[in-house]
């Protein structure tokens, strides 16, 4: 039997849950501004990806570079929903760190 595809996929599904998480979190203690870090690592995970022989380790790369990805746009969308009273504002609200400058 081959687990690759198993293994893959359990993976998957706990990056997503770990960045939920980092992404509410990201936005609540340094705003909108942190989408730079989640595109210079999901680079650096794509990148990674490309280089590793192994499918699995290069899969599980790729997942969570481009989950990264996929983060920098839930960031923009973060703000929105604390905007509209659905999330705490954190202390990154307090300054000049806003949608409309963005």
């Amino acid at each position: 039997m081959y687990w690759q595809g198993i293994v893959i996929g359990l993976v998957c599904f706990l990056v997503i849950g770990l960045f939920h998480p980092l992404v509410i979190k990201g936005e609540y203690y340094f705003g909108v501004k942190i989408w730079l870090v989640f595109l210079l690592a999901g680079l650096v995970m794509t990148a990674l990806s490309l280089f590793v022989a192994n499918i699995v380790v290069s899969a599980v790369l790729g997942v969570i570079g481009f989950s990264c990805f996929w983060s920098i746009r839930e960031v923009f969308q973060q703000r929105k929903r604390v905007e509209r009273g659905w999330f705490p504002a954190g202390p990154s609200h307090h300054g000049k760190d806003s949608v409309d400058s963005m």
